[in-house]
């Protein structure tokens, strides 16, 4: 092709392997004006325009919007430039397929409730700066105006400082730990339990009791797997390896009351749903031994 030749509308369309709709609104568009109009008013192409042609092909191909790509040829922005904010765009796209790809596979193992499936679509769309809203709201909601220096503070010192937004590349059970996540900070009793923690460990003088747990989690554990019931006989002979003796029935009774205060199984399922979300190694449960502690201090002989 000559710089002279001029090729119609369909030639250029047969030459370049791109439809003449997609010509036609890319020369509308003014991406790829004409090079001139026949004397039956069609358009014609020259040679620069067959190059410019396959530029603007090629950029589409890779994403690019009609925009950027008429802001590359009008030489206002780089192809370099271009590219590397398209690479982030790009990236930006395989994070949520990536997500959505985890939220099919657990739609996909077998029945779920209808406002599951859509929280679990949801959070899908969701950005990880949005994701991350979602647990900043509840912190800042839980913990407003509670003292996070106070010594007993240590639960919202903790959520405050340790974010929690779903990883770039999610598992299926990161996915579902997001949607449990979601769940539970949503939920009004859980916000009200928690915020009964942070500000009774904001209290001065108050705050989880102090005492070793290693041997709540030895003895009082032990007596959850064999069944041992708290107020029995041997029950009381386990406690007695946790507390003085010595403590009397007021001092029992306060000290389980602390203790319940701090006790609480979804507490603990929000630090479980934490470490399958950073990939964390799973710790066993300890609640139980520490549910089984306080009944038997309130199981008075």
């Amino acid at each position: 092709m000559t710089e002279t030749t001029l090729l119609t509308i369909g030639q250029l369309a047969r030459r370049s392997g791109v439809p003449v709709r997609t010509i036609r609104f890319w020369s509308d568009e003014g991406v790829l004006p004409e090079t001139d109009r026949s004397t039956g008013n069609y358009r014609r192409y020259d040679a620069r325009a067959v190059a410019r042609l396959d530029l603007v092909r090629t950029l589409r191909e890779l994403g690019l919007g009609l925009d950027d790509v008429r802001h590359v040829l009008e030489r206002r922005r780089s192809v370099e430039d271009v590219a590397a904010a398209h690479v982030h765009a790009i990236d930006s796209q395989i994070r949520t397929l990536r997500t959505q790809r985890a939220v099919c596979t657990l739609l996909a193992r077998g029945a779920s409730s209808t406002r599951k499936a859509a929280l679990m679509n949801d959070l899908a769309r969701l950005s990880a700066a949005e994701r991350q809203q979602l647990i900043d709201e509840f912190v800042d909601t839980t913990f407003a105006g509670t003292d996070p220096d106070a010594p007993g503070a240590g639960i919202a010192g903790a959520m405050r400082t340790l974010p929690t937004e779903l990883p770039d590349d999610p598992t299926t059970e990161q996915v579902e730990a997001w949607v449990e996540l979601a769940e539970l900070v949503a939920d009004p009793s859980f916000r009200v339990r928690v915020r009964e923690m942070a500000t009774t460990g904001s209290q001065a003088g108050s705050g989880p009791p102090q005492f070793d747990p290693a041997p709540v989690l030895e003895h009082a554990g032990a007596a959850v797997a064999t069944g041992i019931a708290p107020g029995s006989a041997e029950g009381q002979s386990v406690l007695e390896r946790i507390v003085s003796p010595e403590l009397d029935a007021a001092g029992r009774d306060e000290l389980a009351t602390t203790i319940a205060t701090f006790t609480d199984r979804r507490v603990e399922r929000y630090w479980q749903l934490l470490g399958t979300l950073n990939g964390w190694d799973p710790r066993p449960s300890q609640v139980a031994a520490f549910e089984w502690l306080i009944d038997a201090l309130r199981a008075h002989p």
